[in-house]
């Protein structure tokens, strides 16, 4: 049987789909691309957004800078060492964007102006740490996208 060349050009076409549609499904089916990019109630986080911008510029114009760093123990939070740290309450969130089941909160409570995340709860990649705290009634908000 002899292909002329019109048949050669529709069976370019119907090899090329197939190599592509092989691809699509190989991703989809493939659990190690299945990334989450947005939070749970990401529109209602939306709407208070605003009171994290607010809450970030007060922590900058109080100089209530908080400081992190990666230890041998795990990640140290430093609080500012003028703040009385047992009057310091809020939340640490740590948010994993590859993996939804690694997202994790801590209560903040100091013994002293450090907090430290043990090394056992983090794994190497990318967090990004939200630290929503209180001092005296005002509320701060310290946001970094770290690489532990």
């Amino acid at each position: 049987m002899k292909i002329n060349w019109g048949t050669s050009i529709v069976l370019a076409f119907i090899s090329f789909i197939a190599f592509i549609m092989y691809f699509v499904i190989q991703m989809n089916a493939d659990a190690r691309a299945d990334h989450e990019l947005v939070t749970k109630d990401y529109y209602k986080k939306e709407l208070a957004y605003q009171n994290e911008i607010d809450s970030q510029k007060s922590a900058y114009e109080s100089g209530a800078v908080l400081t992190t760093q990666i230890v041998e123990g795990g990640l140290l939070i430093t609080f500012p060492e003028n703040y009385e740290y047992n009057q310091i309450t809020g939340n640490v969130s740590l948010y994993r964007p590859s993996n939804k089941q690694l997202d994790f909160d801590l209560p903040i409570s100091l013994s002293n102006t450090h907090l430290l995340i043990p090394d056992n709860r983090l794994l190497d990649g990318r967090w990004d740490i939200t630290i929503n705290w209180k001092y005296k009634g005002k509320t701060y908000l310290h946001k970094e996208k770290l690489v532990y």
